[in-house]
């Protein structure tokens, strides 16, 4: 399930969380509460940013707007310009990424989307190419090259995701399994690319993450 908490019960996918009866449950595979995270991370890495855009794929990313609110309201907290660049190919994410290359303090925020996985290395070498700060919703960017990731721990979420399958093969009803909510989150830096990119990250931040890479 790609949505946030709240909208499962108020767009009549479950009863509850707890009771979701009917035919459906699951694990929610995001939490757009933790959006704000994303720029605060910016921030704390790089205290003079000026702007954040949020670049994402309509298509693909439609619950995009769930994510917008926190991240806006991080960004205001912060003094931040906040911008959204939605893309569709890979001329866009070139034209995003060097844009907010020629402003000075800019970031971005790759939200979770499988359009921009798919590019993933593509995104990591432009945002290197063109040095610009860039946070990441999914670990993978960031072993790829990104400067630092935070999200969902999805291999802990589909591994867990397996019990149920097995325990509705078996009978159980999808009615009396209760829908859960992401519980754990892992927070990746990558201290190469933050080198290269001339920035320092504060140590706190380094005492958080859950995996540093050199």
């Amino acid at each position: 399930m790609a949505a946030g908490v709240a909208d499962l019960v108020a767009q009549g996918f479950v009863q509850s969380l707890s009771h979701p009866g009917g035919n459906i449950t699951g694990f929610v595979t995001d939490e757009p509460s933790m959006a704000g995270k994303w720029v605060e991370l910016m921030h704390e890495i790089a205290p003079h940013s000026a702007s954040v855009t949020v670049l994402f794929n309509k298509a693909s990313a439609p619950f995009t707007r769930l994510f917008l609110p926190s991240m806006e309201a991080a960004a205001a907290s912060s003094s931040m310009e906040f911008l959204t660049s939605p893309v569709e190919n890979d001329a866009d994410i070139e034209r995003v990424v060097t844009a907010a290359g020629r402003r000075e303090s800019a970031g971005l925020v790759v939200l979770p989307d499988t359009f921009l996985m798919a590019r993933r290395d593509l995104i990591v070498r432009f945002a290197a190419e063109h040095r610009v700060l860039v946070v990441y919703a999914q670990a993978t960017f960031a072993a790829a090259g990104g400067l630092v990731s935070y999200g969902i721990d999805r291999v802990a979420l589909f591994r867990n995701a397996a019990s149920y399958v097995d325990r509705i093969l078996k009978g159980e009803k999808p009615a009396d399994l209760p829908v859960q909510v992401p519980t754990t989150f892992e927070l990746v830096v990558n201290l190469k690319t933050a080198k290269a990119l001339g920035l320092t990250v504060p140590a706190a931040l380094l005492t958080r993450a859950d995996k540093v890479i050199e």
